[in-house]
């Protein structure tokens, strides 16, 4: 399926808590901006669902144009992580990457089964990695 091993769930899991530091600037932006809107912090409501619901939006146009773009988002590239087509070569599709986010997102709230999964999947996949037709490759150093 590829030509790489796949990461090591440390690696994936250290480049998602790097990942936090820009979704946190994203996430106070989007919430300064509803509360100028709302004139007041949103606790709950119509409001606050929305609100929930633009942070998670501007989380995923973060991580896919990322992965578009160059292959890694910030926190992937201090690990060498690149994110690949099931080829191995070609950039994936968006909805391939949309559809990565949102197993994701799933997979982080059910305790992080489907990263876990990773360590008893033949290949080392996540349920992103099989729902998405993606994967992680980790190159190599450059010199």
């Amino acid at each position: 399926m590829h030509s790489r091993t796949p990461p090591l769930i440390g690696w994936r899991l250290l480049a998602l808590l790097y990942d936090l530091l820009p979704a946190l600037g994203l996430w106070f932006l989007v919430a300064a901006l509803f509360t100028v809107v709302h004139g007041d912090a949103i606790r709950g409501g119509p409001w606050g669902w929305l609100e929930l619901a633009a942070l998670w939006l501007v989380t995923g146009l973060y991580a896919s144009l990322s992965w578009r773009r160059g292959g890694q988002t910030l926190g992937m590239r201090p690990w060498r992580l690149h994110l690949v087509a099931s080829d191995g070569h070609t950039p994936p599709r968006w909805s391939a990457l949309w559809r990565r986010y949102a197993i994701g997102t799933l997979s982080l709230l059910a305790g992080g089964l489907g990263f876990w999964w990773a360590w008893i999947d033949r290949a080392g996949l996540t349920w992103h990695d099989r729902a998405s037709g993606t994967h992680l490759q980790r190159r190599p150093k450059t010199t």
